[in-house]
């Protein structure tokens, strides 16, 4: 089955990806997009895995005050250069990151830095089921960010501050 460019835009929209690969992982995928987007997926998380050892040292530090104001998070996250860290996405990124700190209270961002005792998935940010979509973690959020943008995200720190506590 030919590939169509109305094909290849639609697969563009719902995930990002750049317009030769979405071509190619619908050619692959013989025109079905539930597989096409499931090729990109692993393709992007192979991508992720290639860039965690380039420097992250752009960004941005981004805040999240609760409704009432009596919970507020500050995360700061870095990727590669200051062309990404302008992107709508990765702004969109550090948003729901410094909503994810306000709403579930991480102590640490990784496993790596975490206490000795306690389950990762409630203490370190990144082993986190995303708030916003439960079946994806944090660090999921993150790979599927650095596939799309072609550059190295990290979060390197946060703050998370309560009223009374």
């Amino acid at each position: 089955m030919p590939v169509t460019a109305a094909d290849v835009k639609g697969l563009r929209e719902k995930t990002g990806a750049g317009v030769m690969e979405c071509k190619g992982a619908l050619e692959e995928a013989q025109g079905n997009v539930d597989k096409a987007i499931e090729i990109l997926k692993q393709r992007g998380l192979a991508r992720a895995e290639k860039k965690a050892g380039r420097v992250a040292s752009q960004g941005l530090v981004e805040c999240y005050i609760h409704a009432g104001g009596r919970i507020g998070a500050l995360v700061e996250v870095n990727c590669e250069t200051d062309f990404v860290a302008r992107t709508d996405q990765f702004k969109e990124l550090a948003h729901s990151l410094a909503m994810q700190v306000a709403a579930t209270a991480p102590c640490c961002v990784s496993a790596d830095e975490m206490p000795a005792e306690g389950d990762p998935a409630e203490m370190c940010l990144l082993a986190q089921p995303f708030i916003k979509d439960p079946s994806m973690t944090v660090q999921d959020l993150i790979k599927s960010a650095i596939a799309s943008t072609g550059e190295n995200i990290k979060v390197r720190r946060f703050a998370r501050f309560e009223l009374g506590n």
